[in-house]
């Protein structure tokens, strides 16, 4: 994919004016020439605590829209499960996260973290110190990216989004609840959807299932190893929660079915360092009797099938008159991944890619918006930016990427990150983190087992902590 096209002055001139009076904010000194805008943010997690952050930074009004009680989005762990466990009862209760409690990141801090605010150890000591650590650790870390940039004031905690939908002069009509029930409207100038996109389980379609008659379950609802125990289970998933689970499970189970699309229909093999897991082609059908038939002839008497088979992009309060579609995890027609054609700037999407550094991506892109809002930055034309889509789709299809991929950055999202940094005029990412998230992203192939806690990239290690003093030296890390 080409990243290199510059903006030119969109031939929208569009002037808003602010409308609502959010919580008190630090703001910028703006030229004449630039605006400053009332902007919504829906979500707090990683995307829209950056997202707040750099849009306050260019002068605008912020208030963060967020359902829980505190900031971190899909790294707030709970134990708690929902309802219906494989997510398809759309009655059920929700639960925003999917963590698991024995999860450890899969890329190390280093390249983790936000660029000007370094995933670093504490000087302490305290907390979880490894390279590659568990979940708790992060949400610290975004914990105290809030502290620092003082995003807490500008979030509405236990406030859910009902509605968000065009109303006249281009404004956005926001629709919320608090915990306490009490309804409230505001008009924004500008929304920017931080909501993320672990929570709506994707399913695997799996023939006669239907008669089936053991459990069915999403990773979305998976925490702890325990209630597999004697149990045969069959895993559906070649992901890094399939990678990570299937292993946490094999030390109760009685036997663990892998099956997944990478591998080929012939085959049947043992997993390396395990006695009771096997890896599979995918499912060719269930049958009542409680058997599973895979694609390589086996059969299996199975009690659970588990689904890790990623996540569906939902934004059931969004409302933007057909605008903005959800076709098979393609959101769209989108402009890099971003704006929405004919609503640009004012409505965005921050944080839409996978197999990507998120972080990073979500900064640069929230960058790109902040500027794009204040008059600084400026989009091509409506049919430029419509052709660039086109163009995208087009390759799309002549590379035989199936829609479900269309927001897949594996391969270029670095030519993505530097592209954006360049619209910007901020750095691109650091050469260094490239290299190390290619160097892990090899061994992770490699030595599934290990990686976490053996590697061989100490200088590259030796760069990034050269290059974080600049952030940390004037940062109080405790």
């Amino acid at each position: 994919m080409s990243y290199e096209q510059k903006p030119k002055p969109s031939r929208l001139l569009i002037k808003l004016s602010s409308m609502v009076n959010p919580p008190s904010t630090i703001q910028s000194n703006l030229p004449a020439m630039l605006h400053s805008r009332n902007v919504a943010v829906i979500g707090g997690g990683a995307a829209g605590i950056v997202a707040a952050r750099e849009l306050r930074r260019e002068g605008h009004k912020v208030v963060v829209l967020e359902k829980d009680n505190q900031i971190g989005g899909t790294w707030v762990y709970t134990p708690r499960v929902e309802t219906d466990p494989i997510g398809l009862d759309p009655g059920r209760q929700i639960i925003h996260s999917s963590l698991y409690s024995s999860l450890r990141t899969n890329l190390p801090r280093e390249v983790m973290g936000y660029t000007d605010y370094p995933f670093v150890p504490r000087n302490s000591g305290s907390g979880d110190l490894r390279r590659f650590p568990g979940h708790t650790e992060v949400l610290t870390y975004l914990k105290e990216f809030g502290r620092d940039f003082g995003i807490h004031e500008m979030v509405r905690y236990e406030t859910e989004v009902l509605n968000v939908g065009l109303v006249g002069n281009n404004k956005w009509k926001v629709k919320s609840k608090t915990r306490h029930e009490c309804y409230i409207d505001e008009i924004y100038d500008a929304v920017v959807v931080c909501n993320g996109h672990y929570t709506e389980p994707r399913i695997a379609d799996i023939p006669g299932i239907n008669s089936w008659p053991g459990k069915q379950m999403h990773s979305h609802n998976y925490r702890v190893p325990e209630p597999f125990q004697d149990k045969v289970v069959i895993l559906i998933g070649g992901s890094a929660s399939a990678v990570d689970i299937c292993r946490d499970i094999a030390r109760v189970a009685k036997e663990v079915y892998v099956a997944s699309r990478s591998v080929a229909d012939e085959t049947y093999e043992k997993h390396p360092g395990y006695d009771n897991m096997w890896h599979h082609p995918m499912i060719e059908s269930a049958y009542g009797d409680g058997t599973v038939v895979f694609h390589n002839g086996n059969v299996v008497l199975a009690d659970v099938i588990l689904h890790c088979t990623g996540y569906k992009y939902h934004f059931p309060f969004l409302d933007t008159n057909g605008n903005v579609t959800v076709d098979d995890s393609c959101v769209g027609p989108l402009y890099k991944h971003v704006f929405p054609l004919v609503l640009s700037p004012w409505l965005s999407f921050v944080g839409l890619p996978w197999k990507v550094v998120p972080f990073p991506l979500c900064e640069l892109q929230s960058k790109w918006i902040a500027g794009n809002l204040s008059g600084r930055l400026a989009l091509p034309s409506q049919e430029e930016m419509m052709e660039d889509v086109k163009a995208f789709y087009s390759k799309l299809e002549a590379s035989r990427i199936p829609k479900r991929y269309t927001h897949n950055m594996a391969g270029y999202q670095f030519d993505y990150d530097d592209w954006l940094a360049e619209q910007c005029g901020s750095p691109g990412i650091e050469e260094w983190r490239k290299q190390m998230y290619n160097a892990v992203s090899k061994k992770r192939r490699d030595r599934p087992e290990t990686y976490r806690d053996e590697w061989e990239d100490n200088d590259l290690i030796l760069q990034a902590e050269e290059d974080f003093i600049k952030h940390t030296s004037s940062r109080v890390v405790t």
